[in-house]
């Protein structure tokens, strides 16, 4: 045989091996059944609820392998929601119309920071449905404002049964409608836990402040809160049926309402890693879903994931769930609720600077208060007309207190003049201040609205850094609101003391007057920057408003009516208030038993 046959035949059979070797075989062509299906859906990029591949893992864990998770993107004009097939779940929420403070994407609901987890009871069993593929027919839509879009995933169980997740996603508003039916027999009477784990990541700038408010807000007949604390972690349950529960940023919400089956045994717990610097807290819920609710198709809930805004949350189909605007103590709520922020919103027409709306909200509330301020100086004239009467009353009896107050009140009965009446109006405008100390810190108004030197009144503004970090909530920073709201505060005292005279006491009210402004600086420091600017601006505005009324105001004509009232009292004639007649009471008793405890004495020594 040639050598060279023999030496060709063997490279032929070393070229037919290895193609054997190193092509793969053809892959066989699917059957035309299968192939229809896949082109009259082109959406479904998952199997049919009829495909084993729905199974849960712990059925057929291979089969569900060969599922790809796939996203499905709704944008509104609001929020921009991704849906995911794996679990029928959000993936994600995005608020469009709003930044974090450095001006990032804000997400409510942000990939591997959430978690929904849903154990579902069947007559065979729990089935995880987070761990499931669900099918949908939906697109990714961009929706217009009125404009609104049904997803619907589905998945199959044993025996032929399935379960259903259902979304209602509108063109504009926060709201989401979610609904879970199944067709599943028995397990009636067990009930469908959820649990949300929601990290809940750095939306404003102050970290310390904002552990010091995220909470979880929960409705049975009145509303409830998770404890707070900025370095411990909290928990609590409750056996009562929940309306609504709500996991609350400090100006945001991500929340659930049950429409017509409330939560049972619902368990919440915030975890805090005061180390983190990105998430505050993790918040964990656990509540049940009644299983006979979901198989009568009955199991109906809202999903409200937007910002804190009075007037969105008002208008939720929710009993009370405008209560997650914290508006102050129930004393203070009216004042909040029915003037101070129909106000601020009715300002908010006209004027889109926050810091001049500030301003103008200052001079309306004070233009109202103009009587009771002009009352309270009237009564400080007198109190300084009379301010040689009571030293020279003071100076009779200096180590006599009871017997100083005893002529002073002689002294303004004679003269027509009541001590409380300077007072008073001061205190009537006391509910505006502390209503605004609670309003303020809660109003998303003013959440990254620039002022002046502050970048956001919504909280403070850093004039000065410091090296350093002060304790006691006075931060690392210097607030300029704050030092210009002390020096007016100071400001305003001395001009008081002016006109004041030195009431007796243990304690120098004069001197108060000076140091209440300074701890105030301390404690305020780190506050909203717009509410400081509000009580630099009121302070400037009450002392201007004094020195209009004191050109008015004619001390000589002053003088005259305390002098006829002198007159017209002197027998003693004019009748005596009950505050009067009780104060008098006090002073006689006061007198007799120091009397007593004079004789007291005496005898001891005698004996």
């Amino acid at each position: 045989m040639d050598k060279n046959f023999i030496i060709g035949l063997v490279l032929i059979m070393l070229m037919l091996i290895g193609y054997q070797i190193l092509v793969p075989k053809p892959v066989e062509p699917a059957p035309v059944e299968q192939v229809k299906q896949t082109t009259t859906k082109p959406s479904v990029s998952v199997p049919t609820v009829s495909d084993s591949t729905n199974l849960p893992l712990s059925s057929d864990s291979n089969a569900v392998a060969q599922v790809a998770p796939k996203d499905l993107v709704i944008e509104t004009n609001d929020t921009r929601v991704v849906f995911s097939n794996k679990g029928g779940i959000m993936k994600e929420v995005m608020l469009k119309k709003y930044k974090t403070y450095d001006q990032k994407p804000l997400y409510l609901i942000a990939e591997n920071h959430n978690t929904f987890r849903i154990n579902f009871p069947t007559a065979t069993g729990d089935v995880h449905l987070t761990d499931m593929f669900f099918t949908t027919d939906a697109q990714d839509q961009k929706l217009g404002g009125k404009d609104s879009v049904i997803v619907t995933y589905r998945a199959s169980l044993k025996n032929n049964q399935f379960v259903e997740q259902t979304y209602v996603v509108r063109g504009s508003g926060y709201v989401i409608d979610y609904g879970i039916k199944s067709n599943t027999t028995g397990a009636s009477n067990k009930v469908v836990q959820l649990d949300w784990n929601n990290d809940l990541l750095q939306l404003e700038n102050d970290m310390h402040k904002n552990r010091e408010v995220v909470t979880i807000n929960y409705y049975t007949d009145d509303l409830q809160s998770l404890s707070t604390s900025p370095t411990e972690t909290q928990e609590e349950k409750t056996a009562e049926p929940v309306k609504w529960f709500t996991i609350k940023h400090k100006y945001f919400l991500a929340g659930l309402i049950a429409e017509k089956h409330p939560f049972s045994n619902m368990a919440m717990r915030a975890d805090v890693n005061p180390t983190d610097s990105t998430v505050v807290k993790t918040m964990h819920v656990t509540a049940g879903i009644p299983m006979s609710a979901i198989q009568k198709g009955e199991a109906n809930y809202q999903f409200f994931l937007g910002p804190n805004d009075y007037h969105l949350v008002d208008k939720v189909k929710a009993e009370n769930f405008d209560q997650n605007v914290y508006l102050g103590y129930a004393f203070l709520k009216p004042i909040n609720k029915f003037f101070l922020v129909p106000l601020f919103n009715f300002l908010e027409k006209f004027v889109s600077n926050y810091g001049l709306l500030i301003i103008l909200l200052v001079i309306f509330v004070k233009t109202i208060l103009t009587p009771l301020t002009y009352k309270s100086y009237i009564s400080m004239a007198k109190m300084k007309l009379l301010a040689p009467e009571l030293e020279q009353i003071r100076s009779q009896n200096p180590d006599d207190m009871a017997k100083q107050q005893q002529d002073q009140m002689k002294l303004y009965q004679e003269v027509g003049v009541s001590p409380l009446s300077g007072c008073i109006p001061v205190l009537a405008t006391m509910p505006i201040l502390f209503s605004l100390f609670f309003l303020f810190p809660n109003l998303i108004e003013l959440r990254q609205q620039s002022f002046l030197w502050a970048s956001d009144l919504s909280t403070y503004d850093s004039f000065i850094k410091l090296p350093f970090t002060v304790p006691f909530g006075v931060g690392n920073h210097i607030s300029l609101f704050t030092v210009l709201m002390t020096v007016s505060s100071i400001g305003y005292a001395y001009y008081n003391n002016q006109i004041t005279p030195t009431q007796p006491g243990p304690v120098n009210m004069k001197v108060l007057g000076y140091i209440m402004p300074l701890m105030f600086m301390f404690v305020l420091n780190s506050f909203p920057a717009g509410l400081t600017f509000y009580y630099f601006v009121s302070n400037v505005v009450t002392i201007a408003q004094q020195l209009l009324i004191k050109r008015f105001v004619n001390e000589d004509k002053i003088r005259n009516i305390l002098e006829e009232n002198r007159k017209k009292n002197a027998n003693g004639e004019k009748k005596q208030t009950k505050f009067q007649k009780y104060l008098e009471k006090s002073l006689q008793a006061a007198e007799e038993a120091k009397k007593k405890q004079a004789d007291l004495e005496k005898r001891s020594k005698k004996k």
